[in-house]
């Protein structure tokens, strides 16, 4: 275990320098964030939450970086149950942290831009937040598609198919989770039951993948019959690594499930308070028709 955490680390350089700009310039911008927000003493709760918020979105971008510089990079293409593992990460987490971390305002800050407003419930929502079914069905067919075995035996041995891998793992996993849990200032446009059934057929997918290596009966990806298999064999590994992707996603659907149905009920509960407040004022008499506190003059037959 120690050879494996200890060894194989990658200096990937345009991974690195990517990395470095994009923290720096989040960074950058939270700086003059918090800055602009200093002088207002009833902004000190914001001012906490953007911090978390920012402190979140780090820890993703560093996983996202991790998953590959790191022996994982490596030893993916040596163990189908490790490559699960950073599919997990770059497809899953990594991009979950990443949206929950709203790193909006302060990239936007950071590049010298406006900072992005919120949703308009009048207007039509951002271009990323317009298609939340066909979001998420693309991001399950790239991630079908990958644990093809045309695919899947390709990316150890070309370098141009792993880019393409992490990028489009990268890339649909943050699009994905904007439609189902959003980042500040952008709400999702659709529904939270229809979030919900979307993460659902979300899980039924991965949990079929899942089983079809768990219970295969040969090996489908045999461009990982090399060397480094001499500690379990191909077949072990490939039931090893569904298990990774059937039992691995559930933490991280259980967290979004709770999300999404906490939102739920929110909206549900302001909505409820908002029903209650209009029925009560349509149940005041119209101040013109109440009676007046001096008593009327006598009418004259």
């Amino acid at each position: 275990m120690s050879r494996f955490l200890s060894s194989h680390w990658s200096a990937s350089w345009p991974v690195l320098i990517v990395y470095a700009a994009v923290a720096g310039v989040h960074l950058a911008g939270l700086r003059r964030l918090l800055s602009a927000d200093k002088s207002a003493d009833s902004a000190a709760a914001d001012r906490r939450a953007t911090i978390r918020e920012a402190a979140v979105f780090q820890g993703g971008l560093l996983l996202a970086l991790l998953a590959i510089v790191s022996p994982i990079g490596y030893w993916s293409g040596v163990y189908i149950w490790v490559r699960a593992l950073q599919g997990l990460t770059l497809a899953f987490v990594a991009p979950g942290l990443i949206v929950l971390g709203a790193p909006g305002p302060a990239l936007a800050r950071g590049l010298g831009r406006p900072v992005p407003r919120g949703t308009d419930p009048a207007g039509p929502p951002p271009w990323w937040l317009r298609w939340p079914v066909a979001t998420v069905l693309a991001f399950n067919v790239i991630w079908v598609a990958w644990h093809l075995t045309a695919l899947f035996d390709r990316v150890p041995s070309s370098r141009v198919a792993t880019v393409a891998e992490h990028l489009l793992y990268l890339g649909a996993g943050t699009l994905f989770w904007l439609q189902l849990i959003g980042s500040r200032p952008w709400s999702p446009a659709a529904p939270p039951l229809r979030r919900a059934a979307l993460l659902a057929g979300t899980v039924v997918v991965d949990t079929v993948l899942g089983m079809v290596l768990v219970f295969g009966a040969s090996v489908i990806y045999p461009g990982y019959a090399n060397a480094g298999h001499h500690v379990m064999t191909v077949l072990d590994d490939q039931q090893l690594a569904g298990a990774v992707l059937w039992m691995g996603m559930l933490p991280v659907v259980a967290v979004a499930a709770v999300a999404v149905l906490m939102r739920w009920l929110g909206d549900e509960e302001s909505a409820a308070f908002s029903a209650a407040d209009v029925e009560r004022l349509l149940a005041q008499p119209d101040p013109a028709q109440r009676s007046s506190a001096w008593p009327s003059r006598p009418r004259f037959r």
